[in-house]
Parts: C-alpha cells; sequence; structure tokens
C-alpha cells in the first residue's frame, strides 16, 4: 500500500494528465453518452472552483499568524505580476481577435497573472526554502488577483451589450469569493473552531488529492478545447503559440523570482528558492478555469502547458538537490 501511495506521489502529474486527457477522448467517443455532454459540462464548471476553494483552505488552516514573514521580494513579485497584466491587457485589446499570436498573448497572461501554487510550499521545503515567506507570499498574490482581474478582464472581453461595470460585477462575484473567501474561512475555522481544523490539517496529504483531481478536470477541458480547435479547422498554430507564451511566462517568472529573492533583501532561510517558486509554480488549475471561463477558451490550455514546464523544472531542481 505504501508503495503505491509513493508511486501515485511521484507521479501524480503524469497519472492525472493521462486520466483527465484518457478520459475525454474516451467520453466523446461512446454515442450513448452524448446526451450527457451538456450536463457534463455544468458539473465540471462548478467542480473546478469548488476544489480550488478546498485546496486554499486547506493551505491557509496550516499558516499561524507567527509564519507569516513579509519580504521585499513579494513587493517585486507582486509588482512584476501585476505590471504584466495591466500592460498586457491594455496592448491585448488592441489586437484583433483573428490574430493567430493573440492567443499566444492571451496564454502568456493568463500564467503571468495565475497565483501560486498551493503545493508551491511543499516544494519550497523540499529545496530547503523559507515556506514562511512562500506562503505570505500565496496570500498576498491571491489577494492581489481577486482585485485585478475583475478590472482588467472586462477591457479585452465585453459580453453582447453589458457595459464595463456589468462585467466587471459579474467577474468579481466568481472570483473574489474564490481566492479571498478560503483565507476568511480558515481564520474563522482556526479562532472559533480548533478541533475541525486539527482533523482537515490532519488528513494525510489531503491538498495533493485534491490537486490530482482539480488537475484532471483541467486537462480534460484543455483536451475538449484542443480536440475543437481541430475540428473548426483552426490547425496546430494556435496550439503552438499558446504551448510559446506559457514557456516564456514560465522563464521569466522563475529566473526573475530567483534574481528577486538572491539580490532583493538579505534575509535567512534561502529567499531565493523561496521566491523562485513563488513566482514561478502556479495554480494552473485556476489559470485553465479561468481562460476557459473569461477568455477564448482555448487560451485555457495556456495552463495545461505551463503545468508541463514548471513540474519539468521542479523535477530537475530536486533531483539536482537529493
Amino acid at each position: 500500500m505504501k508503495a503505491a501511495l509513493l508511486f501515485i506521489k511521484r507521479l501524480g502529474l503524469v497519472i492525472s494528465m493521462l486520466l483527465g486527457a484518457g478520459f475525454y477522448l474516451l467520453y466523446i467517443n461512446i454515442d450513448a453518452l452524448r446526451s450527457t455532454h451538456a450536463l457534463a459540462g455544468k458539473i465540471i464548471r462548478i467542480s473546478q472552483p469548488s476544489l480550488l476553494f478546498m485546496m486554499l483552505l486547506l493551505t491557509f488552516l496550516k499558516v499561524k499568524p507567527s509564519d507569516l514573514q513579509l519580504r521585499k521580494w513579494q513587493i517585486g513579485g507582486l509588482l512584476l505580476q501585476g505590471c504584466t497584466w495591466i500592460m498586457g491587457t491594455l496592448i491585448l485589446a488592441t489586437i484583433p481577435m483573428s490574430q493567430v499570436w493573440r492567443l499566444g498573448a492571451e496564454g502568456f497572461l493568463l500564467c503571468m497573472i495565475c497565483p501560486t501554487a498551493t503545493a508551491a510550499a511543499v516544494v519550497t521545503g523540499k529545496l530547503g526554502g523559507n515556506q514562511g515567506s512562500l506562503t505570505m507570499y500565496t496570500i498576498l498574490v491571491n489577494l492581489m488577483v481577486s482585485l485585478l482581474i475583475p478590472f482588467m478582464i472586462p477591457l479585452i472581453y465585453q459580453q453582447g451589450d453589458a457595459t464595463f461595470w456589468t462585467t466587471f460585477l459579474q467577474i468579481i462575484l466568481k472570483i473574489f469569493p474564490l481566492l479571498f473567501f478560503p483565507f476568511v474561512c480558515a481564520i474563522l475555522i482556526r479562532r472559533f473552531m480548533p478541533g475541525i481544523a486539527e482533523v482537515l490539517i490532519g488528513i494525510p496529504n489531503a491538498a495533493f488529492y485534491l490537486w490530482m483531481i482539480s488537475l484532471s478536470l483541467a486537462i480534460s477541458v484543455s483536451a475538449k478545447n484542443m480536440h475543437q480547435s481541430f475540428m473548426s479547422g483552426d490547425g496546430i498554430w494556435p496550439q503552438a503559440a499558446i504551448a510559446t507564451g506559457s514557456l516564456i511566462a514560465c522563464i521569466i517568472q522563475f529566473s526573475a523570482g530567483k534574481w528577486m529573492g538572491t539580490h532583493i533583501g538579505c534575509y535567512p532561510g534561502n529567499e531565493e528558492i523561496s521566491a523562485s517558486q513563488g513566482l514561478g509554480q502556479k495554480n494552473t488549475v485556476f489559470a485553465i478555469w479561468c481562460g476557459y471561463t473569461f477568455m477564448d477558451p482555448l487560451s485555457s490550455i495556456a495552463g495545461g502547458f505551463y503545468s508541463i514546464w514548471h513540474n519539468v523544472y521542479n523535477s530537475y531542481q530536486l533531483t539536482k538537490k537529493k
């Protein structure tokens, strides 16, 4: 049993991606299930944000106020992500929808604004970084994203005759609760229901298994969008543009994070590792959900590509560390 669990942990990314893609390919080719496609889409749209909420809640429950450490690199990371998103959005608003490389730009922006992954603290600890400062950045970037995205998305995509403020309110009602409420709920549970907090924290690898389920659903959505793109005659170039945009975002953020942690402020605890993981390791399930919900659905596959890039790099780092 232990050997099986260890195998799942080591190959969790590969298993989740294969299950997600394989399930979609099997599902769409069963004629008897065609009538359930609409229902399956609704279930996924409800399940993804619910799983994200639970993963963030479990992460924030493990954080004590004394663990939170404010660092200068965190401000630098927020400025990099926020300014890139604002400038990129304003540029993107001027690009015609028909341009193939616009999808690459959308994928790049999604990967830049995407908040830090809930599993980043685990990888940071294994690499010898400071988990406290990484967790602080995770909280800060989630709060920033919940406020920034609702302002910028309406500049790119307007829903029919809806005004900017109508679209803004629609988005903030979806984004803000998803990212902000887990933090508030974690504080309240720790304060008023410590027994429940201990039970939830004590569930072995709960966030990891939730992440595997979320990733499988996210890859299924990405596979669906890629399949529909091929069927509509778009060809391989849109996917190539998105893959390139996500790779560029991955390289920029890991490199910038490592530089910030090394040169901005002098702190103990290997802050270059914490900063690199804080900026580079992303909650790609959120990126897929956000792209699928608010932008061109095909751009959501940027999260799937980014998941490959950052996990390959982390695997290399862990192997080098050992």
